[in-house]
């Protein structure tokens, strides 16, 4: 998936999120709110982790999509998008999992 496919899937929910509830799943998703929003993502967190340990690879990347689309659904409740995730890796990229853990607690 390119950085231009996450770009767009975020301004596609930008613009459902102020849809009706009735006829946009990412719109009746906003409507419930955040709460409803973070049962998804710990569903389809749980789908993932069961499709991984399964091991098949169809499964796995189904439910990693479900995944990344529910995640994306709570970034824009909360006003981001994956570019804020994804400079934040950008930020990371280079330092040891160690380094980067032991910066956070400064």
């Amino acid at each position: 998936m390119s950085n231009n496919t996450l770009e767009q899937l975020a301004q596609t929910l930008e613009e459902r999120k102020s849809a009706d509830p009735e006829s946009s799943y990412v719109a009746k998703l906003h409507h419930k709110g955040l709460d409803a929003i973070l049962k998804k993502v710990g569903e389809e967190a749980t789908e993932t982790i069961i499709a991984s340990k399964g091991g098949n690879k169809e499964e796995i990347i189904y439910e990693t999509a479900d995944l990344w689309f529910h995640s994306l659904v709570m970034l824009s409740h909360h006003g981001l998008g994956p570019d804020d995730v994804l400079n934040e890796l950008s930020r990371r990229f280079g330092l040891s999992g160690i380094e980067e853990k032991a910066n956070r607690k400064k």
